[in-house]
């Protein structure tokens, strides 16, 4: 009895699979060599795996990145020549990982409380020098015209195919504050941020939240700070004040780069309160 019980409910189940895929679409039921796929019930709890774009500097030539990220040390999705080819009228762009595949890029690093960024996210690297070392300060590379275009083109489709916010499309020093300064403070974010890629800080808001203030003068580091964990940056209880200025310079080589030395100033402060404002997902 028990086991015509059991013949019967295969039996069952069977035919609502057969009459699924006479009522639904072919693209619903996929036969594979040893068995069937049933797609027509997706389910809600999942997510996009990729949610964050990272823009890298090689700090070395063309060739010499080239070599790097292929190896098996370190890799990245896209690498992009200071001066890109043309084949057929557009620049060429060098897809070394596919997307759908985790590369090497970010290393040690955080974002919204996320970490291992490495695993959600996509890495673009710019073949540029970086900075050379002046006495006591650093001269950053400028970005070619052709190659801003490229990496605007090519980060457009990246954050259209994944719905990545603009507060996720982000420096390798805003993950890595502790260790990185790319791409540096010549980066166009701005105008990247104008072709709807990024995020940006509007002038009237930050006028507003400055309210009046010197924007060189000093506010407390502490409640800095905890805005721009708000906002996605990777601040510990722990950190030494050396720490800490860095995870202010680094938002300031992105949203402030006339200036970067890590000051804790109003500025800087009205700058985030703008942020979090223009962006509020980025503050949950």
């Amino acid at each position: 009895m028990r086991r015509f019980s059991i013949r019967w409910r295969e039996a069952i189940i069977l035919g609502s699979l057969m009459l699924l895929a006479g009522c639904q679409s072919s693209s619903s039921v996929t036969p594979h060599r040893d068995y069937v796929l049933e797609k027509s019930r997706q389910a809600q709890g999942a997510d996009q795996r990729i949610r964050f774009l990272v823009i890298h500097y090689t700090a070395e030539d063309f060739h010499t990145a080239l070599n790097s990220l292929t190896d098996e040390h370190v890799s990245a999705h896209y690498l992009i020549p200071a001066q890109p080819p043309i084949v057929n009228g557009q620049p060429v762009a060098w897809q070394l990982v596919p997307e759908s595949m985790r590369a090497w890029h970010a290393g040690e690093s955080g974002w919204r409380g996320r970490t291992n960024i490495n695993d959600t996210s996509i890495g673009i690297e710019l073949e540029n020098k970086g900075f050379t070392q002046r006495l006591l300060e650093r001269q950053f590379y400028p970005y070619p015209a052709l190659q801003v275009a490229l990496v605007t083109s090519l980060s457009r489709d990246i954050v259209r195919r994944y719905q990545i916010k603009p507060q996720d499309v982000v420096a390798h020093s805003d993950i890595a504050p502790q260790r990185k300064e790319d791409p540096g403070p010549l980066f166009p974010w701005q105008q990247l941020a104008e072709k709807g890629v990024g995020a940006w800080p509007q002038a009237w808001r930050v006028k507003a939240f400055l309210h009046g203030r010197d924007p060189q003068q000093s506010v407390p580091m502490a409640g800095l700070l905890d805005k721009l964990a708000r906002y996605g940056y990777p601040v510990t209880q722990d950190m030494t004040p050396r720490q800490q200025r860095r995870v202010v310079a680094a938002f300031q080589m992105h949203f402030r780069q006339r200036d970067y030395r890590g000051n804790p100033d109003a500025e800087s402060e009205a700058i985030a309160d703008a942020l979090l404002q223009q962006y509020p997902s980025a503050a949950n």
